[in-house]
């Protein structure tokens, strides 16, 4: 499914179907998931269509850039560190990509998505949510609903620290696929209640493909700053 196509071709896989087909002279773009529809027409003599794992955070509507996962409680010993595995959240994005320009054509994805809060009511932020187990090794995912994301925790504290959640800036987010989707990521614990967490770009295995971000083809400055949690991560 994820992959760079020209001109027609069909692809599907179980609930989902993607294809480009050739009507009346015109190519058609469809899409049919979860028994939701899209279509468009393409007009283009050299353009390709590009599917990969795109930042979850774009439906049903773009609400947020902020991406929290919340896990299984883990107590942190003071300097210590540790890498864990997470599951986080599978969104595919479609583009239509020419020589000189590349345009977001489709957005779609299984399941219902689930907001909250991070932080109080006047300050904080609205975060797409994710519910994850925690993992020693790399878990089996389907790639067209979850990612893996390998999560390198450090406590600079000296105390005990406990960690439940982490929350992301989905702008920084480096996505990579190959058999499954797969995110690099760094969890910096610089208090009791603060963290700075950033994405690292870089594959979890040798051979994965870097998927094209969003913010690339909606021409958004790419300023990679991290994040600074800090209202708690318990």
């Amino acid at each position: 499914m994820f992959g760079r196509y020209r001109g027609t071709f069909r692809r599907e896989c179980g609930d989902i179907l993607v294809e480009a087909e050739s009507v009346d002279g015109l190519v058609t773009y469809r899409r049919r998931c979860a028994g939701q529809t899209f279509e468009r027409i393409l007009v283009s003599n050299t353009g390709e269509v590009v599917i990969n794992p795109v930042e979850p955070v774009n439906l049903p509507k773009e609400i947020t850039d902020f991406l929290l996962v919340e896990f299984s409680p883990m107590m942190i010993e003071p300097g210590a560190s540790r890498t864990v595995y997470l599951k986080f959240p599978v969104e595919i994005g479609v583009f239509v990509e020419s020589a000189r320009d590349i345009e977001v054509l489709d957005v779609f994805a299984f399941g219902t998505q689930k907001y909250t809060l991070y932080g109080s009511p006047t300050n904080g932020v609205i975060a797409r949510y994710y519910e994850s187990a925690v993992y020693p090794e790399i878990p089996q995912v389907d790639p067209f609903r979850e990612g893996v994301m390998e999560l390198s925790i450090h406590n600079t504290c000296r105390e005990w620290v406990e960690v439940s959640r982490v929350v992301f800036e989905s702008t920084d987010m480096k996505i990579y696929y190959g058999d499954f989707v797969a995110a690099t990521a760094t969890m910096k614990l610089l208090t009791k209640t603060m963290a700075e967490t950033d994405f690292v770009d870089a594959p979890l295995r040798p051979g994965m493909v870097k998927s094209i971000e969003l913010y690339t083809a909606r021409k958004i400055p790419a300023i990679d700053r991290g994040y600074l949690m800090e209202w708690g991560f318990s």
